[in-house]
């Protein structure tokens, strides 16, 4: 699968966006999640991330899917 194929989708983990594309680390950044490889984000999923962190999901997905 190429990168242009990749499509970040609110069930992925934090670590399995990660692994597809390390370009959305500086995203998830961007929107106060600093602690990328800590062991919750193995298994947080980014619906899961956005509540946590206040952020709106459709504007996280956008913007991870446009990174």
């Amino acid at each position: 699968m190429s990168p242009n194929d990749f499509k970040v989708t609110k069930e992925m983990t934090i670590a399995e966006v990660l692994r597809q594309n390390p370009n959305t680390a500086q995203v998830l950044m961007r929107h106060g999640m600093h602690c990328l490889g800590c062991a919750t984000a193995a298994g947080e999923t980014i619906a899961q991330a956005a509540v946590v962190h206040g952020i709106d999901l459709d504007t996280l997905l956008r913007e991870l899917n446009e990174a």
